[in-house]
């Protein structure tokens, strides 16, 4: 009896939520309004480079692709246009609000290949079995519970399906004021260590932005 009681003593942690300080922001609507005005700066197709995201993502037309943590929807114009018309992008958020502002951003530009669905903190609600990728891009550090969101996007993956992880180096310079050191939950090599832990392999990785954001591609085990 005692074993057992400590090895549950050892589990805990491992169900706890491990993104608490990133998403404290998230928890009010005015915090949230305030990512999204950071996530639409005029500026940030300089800084995140998406046409070279996409390009390094592989993309091809007719492929279905899904945009985890889509947020505001920053990215589904450029993943709509890689996949083309017979090709299908899934953006998925767990905030009614930020999925509205992705439908304005879809019909605003009348993108007709792009579906919501409305995930949890837990699963991302994604179709099984039917998707060529699936991209996280700066939301894999909000994952609170990582296991179990990898477990359903490893789900939702064709055989040779990719998971692509865009992340923030975790260092003094990634994020204004040093930030990062505390907003990122993990640095590049646990990233990948943790991932890997769960049926994933490392295909190849770049930098995306020099000393700011990494890219991971990772296939199935």
């Amino acid at each position: 009896m005692k074993k057992i009681s400590v090895v549950l003593a050892l589990a805990l942690p491992l169900a706890a939520q491990v993104a608490k300080e990133a998403n404290s922001q998230y928890k009010t609507a005015e915090g949230r309004q305030t990512v999204a005005s950071n996530l639409s700066a005029p500026d940030r197709d300089d800084r995140q480079k998406p046409r070279d995201l996409v390009q390094a993502m592989g993309l091809q037309r007719g492929m279905a692709v899904a945009d985890v943590g889509t947020g505001i929807g920053y990215m589904l114009p450029f993943l709509s246009r890689a996949v083309g018309p017979s090709g299908k992008v899934v953006a998925e958020d767990i905030f009614d609000d930020y999925l509205s502002a992705a439908r304005q951003r879809v019909a605003s530009q009348n993108l007709t290949n792009v579906t919501f669905v409305k995930g949890t903190e837990k699963d991302p609600n994604l179709p099984e079995g039917a998707l060529d990728e699936v991209l996280v891009l700066d939301a894999y550090h909000h994952f609170d519970y990582p296991e179990t969101m990898l477990a359903a996007i490893h789900k939702s993956l064709k055989p040779s399906g990719k998971l692509v992880i865009v992340e923030y180096y975790k260092n003094e310079t990634a994020m204004p004021n040093g930030r990062a050191l505390t907003h990122i939950r993990l640095n590049k090599p646990d990233v990948i260590k943790e991932i890997e832990a769960n049926h994933f392999r490392l295909a190849s990785e770049r930098e995306q932005i020099k000393d700011v954001q990494y890219m991971l591609v990772l296939g199935k085990n």
